[in-house]
């Protein structure tokens, strides 16, 4: 059998670009536990932090529901990431030629429109950068998640 006529082959991209959304997204919740965690912080709080985008402060007082809430946030977030790189990319092949090249700045471009777009248009608003440990390390990682995002998208056109 044919496994266009099934959609096998149209539907590998998409089982790439969801794998890559959970790639991303569970190293960077892993990124974010392992730097919080040891300032007191829990996953439950972190993810809870995600749902105050929708929720605002009262994300805090909805407990492992709003947690749960953050996580599915959280993983959208990450998927689409990945998705937006991989329409991108399949009309400018450049994208998944050069997956490090493009991808690094590509991940600096997620950190400012996360941090100054969609945080601030958010019910969690403008974020405060007075941790620069945490500043820093964000940057490095969101440069990380822009080569993923390429390698992913690199995949799931190639095939």
């Amino acid at each position: 059998m044919n496994d266009t006529l099934h959609g096998t082959r149209a539907s590998r991209p998409w089982r790439w670009l969801l794998l890559g959304g959970i790639v991303l997204g569970t190293l960077d919740a892993i990124f974010a536990i392992a730097f919080w965690y040891p300032k007191g912080v829990t996953a439950t709080q972190i993810f809870q932090s995600i749902a105050s985008g929708l929720l605002g402060k009262a994300s805090y007082e909805g407990g492992e529901a709003t947690a749960w809430l953050g996580a599915g946030l959280h993983y959208f977030i990450a998927t689409t990431m990945v998705v937006v790189y991989y329409l991108v990319a399949r009309w400018w092949r450049m994208l998944v030629r050069h997956p490090i090249a493009y991808g690094l700045p590509y991940g600096m471009a997620l950190y400012l429109a996360m941090n100054f777009v969609v945080l601030p248009l958010s019910a969690a608003g403008m974020p405060k950068f007075n941790n620069l440990p945490w500043v820093g390390s964000s940057i490095v990682m969101h440069a990380i998640f822009g080569v993923i995002c390429a390698l992913t998208a690199r995949k799931a056109i190639r095939g």
